[in-house]
């Protein structure tokens, strides 16, 4: 997969001498291993004037990181749709692909860590001039393409396994996935991740078709009868990808399904929204066509 880099351009709780707030590139690496010692990955931080801000000093910044590092990634993701035109120019500078996406998990901790711990020991630090959080309303959930939804032959469950599990992860047989530094959020070990298999006879090609499109995460839409469509209650299992992409995986209908929907939210709540899916050709195979580890954003 290569190098891949996560990256944040925005304002932040720092006045300058015109008391306008002072704005910020970050640059980490992206590690796609749970082994990965967060603490020794690349990143890169510099501040930027209010009136420089553009993407050509953002071009210039990514350059100097690039530089400053020695590596070229491959692509670099962002999660900041309000910034996705002035981010995509400064990467098609660098002839680096830019690439929307919710799988920022090292960037927005480092985020937070920077907003606790080291922005209020700056001069000209304004508590006030934190940004709200940006929400945007969920879109639809659309269907998968006919060319990877398989038949009614494929089956999909709801499991779980220990956190101390996911140690091994590394080593297991995976065609096609990503994970992140489990480290990162200090989970006790005994607790379990929840996670959502789908077994298909197309494992490998809706694997691999997954694989290209930034998986971010699963969850549970409960849609209450509302239309000529819908008739009864029911759960929908959603894929979250890109910024704003949706895919309907299951709609579950029956009570048991529901129960069992209802535990794994309950169960991502226990483990900070940390979740799994995972594609296999049959309950019987030790191996995996895919496995992604996820995080709501």
């Amino acid at each position: 997969m290569g190098t891949i880099w996560e990256l944040d351009f925005y304002s932040r709780p720092i006045l300058d001498e015109n008391q306008k707030k002072l704005w910020e590139v970050l640059i980490c690496e992206s590690p796609q291993q749970i082994s990965t010692n967060p603490d020794l990955i690349y990143k890169y931080a510099q501040f930027c004037p209010s009136t420089s801000v553009n993407s050509l000093w953002l071009a210039e910044a990514i350059k100097q990181a690039i530089a400053e590092s020695g590596q070229i990634p491959s692509k670099i993701r962002f999660f900041r749709r309000q910034m996705k035109n002035m981010i995509t120019k400064a990467c098609e500078e660098v002839a680096v692909i830019p690439v929307p996406s919710r799988r920022t998990h090292t960037l927005n901790h480092w985020i937070v860590e920077r907003l606790k711990n080291h922005y209020p020991t700056l001069d000209n630090y304004d508590s006030q001039a934190i940004n709200a959080s940006v929400q945007y309303p969920p879109l639809n959930a659309i269907a998968l393409p006919d060319a990877v939804r398989g038949d009614k032959g494929d089956k999909w469950t709801l499991v779980t396994l220990p956190v101390q599990d996911f140690i091994e992860m590394d080593q297991w047989d995976i065609a096609f996935g990503e994970a992140f530094p489990l480290s990162l959020y200090d989970l006790d070990p005994q607790l379990s991740i929840p996670g959502v298999i789908i077994f298909s006879n197309r494992a490998i090609p809706l694997a691999g078709w997954l694989s290209g499109l930034e998986i971010g995460s699963c969850y549970v839409e409960d849609i209450t009868p509302s239309t000529r469509e819908i008739v009864r209650q029911l759960s929908r299992l959603r894929l979250e990808t890109g910024l704003s992409d949706s895919w309907i995986l299951a709609d579950i209908t029956d009570e048991q399904g529901q129960s069992e929907a209802r535990g794994f939210t309950k169960a991502k709540n226990l483990v900070q929204q940390i979740h799994f899916l995972a594609i296999q050709s049959s309950p019987e195979s030790d191996s995996f066509a895919g496995l992604w580890l996820l995080k709501d954003s």
